[in-house]
């Protein structure tokens, strides 16, 4: 009767972690994929661990909606020699701007906003904005023009809206951003809230007239705290019960509850040939931030998560709107998302929150046409393709140094592994 008994709870603690999971495993050949194949993605990620490129990597691949690989290499920190695994947490800085992208179309899909209309209407320090004319690199004084037209939620879904980046964006604006105190929005360990810096970004000038250029941005930390103006809810709030919670992405954080700290990888950067863990990061940020909590909750970079959590969110947008029985967005809206929003002289292929594989751009990769895709600032990859209902992510903890093109062969290593 134990036997029995012991035979029954183990069988419903596997069904919990499947339902948890909301995953399924599926043979590659079942799924128009070589295991062969896939093989070389073996070969090829041991090597760059053994020519210390990088410490480590977890590399997904998700075909027809099961996992048909999913492997881990290297060490998740070297200083205690852990091996690195499939669910360690890793920081994903900008692969949080798509989430925020969807967050933001939840919302507009509930009428309470439109795209075209300006920022300042729930924002208002940002109207009347001005662009830069002038900049003096000795104490950072500058004059600027009134701009030509107001930013609307358009320009910051697409990066068109003139604002630059903290740390990472033009000498000038860089200057501009830290004489204000505007931070790049990784692992902000003070008082400070998201809404009190957006505000005092506002009131800064512009890098170029809105809708004019694409430049990578803020644009995303501003739709952040749209979201919290919008909502009512604090941003990370909103993440964690609006979308979190209803795909089952468990371990996606702004900072780590103390239980998972220890699934959290160590970060790396080179120096003299060897590996070590910076002392800060971007704008004086400690590398340890997901474990040290705040209050500050980056539209644009601040979250952690695993390869699974985040192919969940990819999955969603493969299922027009839908995942784990729940529907977030509509198949309409989905597809807006995925259109090309730029036109010339601009020339980056950017919808609203990825960037996309489009005629113009096809002949530079083995994406199909309709393909999204990001990355982040710790050498994080992600795509997803709709035509060969694929995803393909892979996650490293490298700061700040080559790692051999990683993420373009890692590319070609999932799409030659294609059989049917």
């Amino acid at each position: 009767m134990k036997t029995v008994f012991a035979f029954f709870f183990a069988f419903i603690g596997t069904l919990s972690t499947l339902a948890q999971r909301n995953w399924l495993s599926g043979k590659p050949e079942e799924n128009g994929m070589s295991s062969e194949r896939l093989q070389r993605i073996d070969r090829t990620l041991n090597e760059y661990v053994s020519k210390k490129l990088i410490p480590g990597a977890v590399a997904l691949v998700v075909r027809n909606g099961k996992i048909v690989y999913e492997k881990s290499f290297g060490q998740a920190n070297l200083e205690n020699q852990v091996p690195l695994k499939n669910d360690h947490i890793f920081r994903i800085a900008s692969q949080t701007k798509a989430i925020t992208s969807l967050a933001v179309m939840m919302l507009w899909e509930e009428g309470k906003f439109s795209l075209d209309e300006p920022i300042s209407k729930y924002i208002p320090e940002f109207k009347n904005p001005t662009v830069l004319v002038w900049f003096n690199e000795k104490d950072s004084t500058y004059s600027a023009q009134p701009a030509k037209n107001e930013i609307t939620i358009r320009h910051l879904l697409t990066h068109t809206s003139g604002i630059d980046y903290a740390a990472i964006g033009s000498r000038e604006m860089r200057a501009l951003y830290a004489k204000a105190g505007i931070p790049s929005g990784i692992g902000i360990r003070t008082s400070d809230v998201l809404g009190d810096k957006i505000k005092k970004l506002a009131r800064l000038p512009l890098k170029h007239q809105p809708g004019e250029q694409w430049t990578y941005s803020l644009s995303t930390d501003v739709l952040g705290y749209l979201v919290e103006v919008l909502s009512g809810m604090t941003f990370d709030h909103f993440l964690k019960e609006r979308i979190f919670n209803p795909l089952g992405m468990n371990d996606t954080y702004f900072y780590l509850p103390t239980e998972k700290h220890n699934r959290l990888v160590t970060l790396y950067e080179m120096k003299d040939g060897k590996f070590s863990p910076p002392v800060v990061v971007f704008d004086g940020v400690n590398p340890e931030y997901p474990k040290l909590g705040g209050h500050y909750y980056s539209g644009g970079a601040g979250l952690s998560s695993t390869v699974e959590d985040y192919a969940k969110f990819l999955q969603l947008f493969l299922n027009q709107g839908e995942y784990n029985g729940v529907r977030l967005l509509s198949r309409k809206t989905i597809e807006l998302m995925l259109t090309n929003q730029l036109h010339a002289p601009i020339k980056e292929n950017f919808g609203l929150g990825f960037g996309l594989e489009t005629p113009e751009n096809d002949y530079l990769s083995p994406y199909s046409i309709g393909s999204f895709s990001w990355g982040g600032a710790f050498n994080t990859h992600y795509w997803a393709d709709p035509k060969e209902k694929l995803i393909g992510i892979l996650y490293t903890n490298m700061y700040n140094s080559p790692s051999g093109g990683i993420g373009e062969k890692y590319k070609a290593l999932v799409y030659q592994a294609i059989v049917n």
